[in-house]
């Protein structure tokens, strides 16, 4: 048997502004193809399909789609919710697609309700045989569901052993009749991830990391929550977003993981890269460097990042930026170079200003960066003068 782990969609996302729904179809395009050329039997999605509980229309296309095409490959699919979606909505008419080969687990009544597929050759059932039994842990807000899983500290990583001690009763309940290779996914934060800008915290009273023993005795765990694909230990791992959210992501090889179990247990587990729609450039530097210098002529057609270093912030820095390179969507200022003990606070160079010429250029220098020009300085004199002439004729 072979799954697909993958995990935070984000369906519906947008990146400083961009729009992804073309970039998110491009990925479901890659994602069925790869499903058929390594027949894929199940289609893990651990969490954060959508990007926000109330998606619009043509997101929630794009996941219908999405799951019509898996199932017409020959692929079951299994789906947890995660923290950015609503599993009430997500979880809508599971029984009924669970005909149709998607199985959706975003209720706590669900934990240990796992798909079970025969593996070996065997029929799932029969005594001495071998199945793989794939269950869900959805995001588990500690605050709305410790009451339900029995536990006394509404805490992430109680409510989470709660929910694996569930599981665990099921497989061994299942064990007296059967060989079972357990798969949980789980959208979690575990000790030992590597988080990034993207994952937003969206939950109440924060999120705590919980520790990876949680998923001890499990033939794998598909975790989601993290945007980076990596892993924790061989039988724990992150699959990580399909496509790069923030600029923190400009260095991730974005894919999945490919997992081969047989009668005898996990075999092999390899990855599976995703193609990136448009390259990340995180650029820093004087502002004259950016513009001229050849080494940076990959960055022209990339999503850029730019720090400007300059000792003072560069006129029309955006305008000019655009020009070489058009998409530049995050410009921050970070000047290097300043002579030690030059520095000085606003309030004191507002306390030395000789006059109001001298506060007003100190405070356009304190907001941009850089001081004003002899057109600007001539233009906040005549400014002030008339406000003298009118306080005069009053």
């Amino acid at each position: 048997m072979r799954l697909l782990h993958t995990s935070d969609w984000h369906l519906g996302r947008s990146f400083h502004g961009v729009g992804l729904l073309d970039a998110q179809q491009a990925f479901v395009d890659q994602l069925v193809d790869a499903v058929a050329r390594h027949a894929v039997d199940v289609v893990l999605i651990a969490g954060d399909v959508y990007d926000r509980a109330l998606p619009g229309v043509d997101v929630v296309h794009l996941l219908d789609d999405a799951l019509v095409r898996l199932t017409s490959a020959g692929a079951q699919v299994v789906l947890t919710s995660g923290n950015h979606d609503s599993a009430i909505r997500l979880g809508f008419a599971s029984r009924l697609l669970e005909r149709g080969g998607v199985h959706l687990r975003t209720r706590l009544d669900s934990l240990d309700q796992p798909l079970v597929l025969p593996v070996g050759g065997a029929s799932a059932g029969a005594a001495d045989t071998a199945v793989v039994a794939i269950y869900g842990i959805p995001w588990l807000e500690p605050r709305l569901v410790a009451d339900q899983l029995g536990v006394q500290t509404a805490s992430h990583f109680e409510v989470t052993r709660a929910a694996t001690e569930l599981i665990r009763q099921d497989i061994e309940r299942r064990s007296a009749t059967a060989t079972v290779h357990s798969v949980v996914l789980a959208h979690t934060f575990a000790s030992g991830g590597i988080s990034s800008d993207s994952e937003r915290d969206l939950s109440i009273g924060g999120v705590g990391a919980v520790p990876l023993d949680l998923f001890d005795g499990f033939s794998y765990t598909a975790l989601g929550h993290l945007h980076g694909r990596q892993s924790l230990s061989p039988q724990v791992r992150y699959s990580g977003s399909p496509l790069a959210y923030s600029f923190s992501e400009a260095s991730h090889q974005k894919g999945a993981w490919l997992i081969d179990i047989d009668a005898g247990g996990v075999t092999a587990v390899q990855e599976v890269l995703w193609d990136a729609p448009r390259t990340l450039a995180v650029l820093r530097g004087p502002l004259s460097e950016l513009l001229e210098s050849s080494e940076y002529s990959w960055a022209e057609t990339a999503y850029c990042q730019v720090t400007l270093t300059d000792a003072q912030r560069p006129a029309r820095a955006m305008d000019q930026l655009r020009a070489r390179f058009p998409d530049t969507l995050v410009l921050s200022f970070d000047p290097e170079g300043s002579p030690a003990g030059t520095a000085s606070t606003y309030s004191s160079r507002l306390a030395e200003a000789p006059d109001d010429l001298a506060v007003c250029c100190g405070f356009l220098e304190h907001v941009r960066g850089r001081v004003p020009d002899d057109a600007e300085k001539a233009a906040l004199a005549a400014a002030l003068e008339n406000v003298r002439l009118q306080e005069a004729s009053l």
